[in-house]
């Protein structure tokens, strides 16, 4: 087996990107930046069977989490929760492939731009 080979079999993990981020996104900020400057990530996890589950990970701490959720929940008909993570702050996760319509709800409402999306998965 060569290094390569070696490398391709370890575990990826989804969250490795987010390290460092205020390092990289510093930049993002001026007259052009909306509400929120980080980078929003928007992620799916597979659960048992066809369940799956999405996560967003990355709002700004000024925007409420359960306004949010409560609004995610109404507009796609599915159930979610507010968990609190140690390193990455309060993480949003909802029930099913969610991540086209948490991305097109964010870009209308105006919490961010589309440029500060990142979704993840398949």
């Amino acid at each position: 087996m060569t290094d390569h080979d070696i490398i391709q079999l370890r575990s990826a993990d989804p969250f490795a990107d987010v390290i460092g981020q205020n390092l990289v996104d510093s930049g993002a900020g001026g007259a052009s930046a909306q509400r929120s400057s980080n980078i929003i990530h928007i992620r799916i996890q597979q659960r048992n069977g066809k369940k799956t589950l999405t996560t967003v990970q990355g709002i700004g701490e000024e925007f409420d989490k359960k306004r949010l959720l409560r609004a995610f929940k109404k507009k796609f008909a599915c159930n979610g929760t507010v968990v609190e993570h140690q390193e990455y702050g309060e993480v949003i996760q909802l029930q099913g492939d969610q991540r086209t319509n948490v991305s097109q709800f964010l870009r209308e409402i105006g919490i961010c731009q589309a440029e500060q999306l990142k979704v993840h998965g398949f």
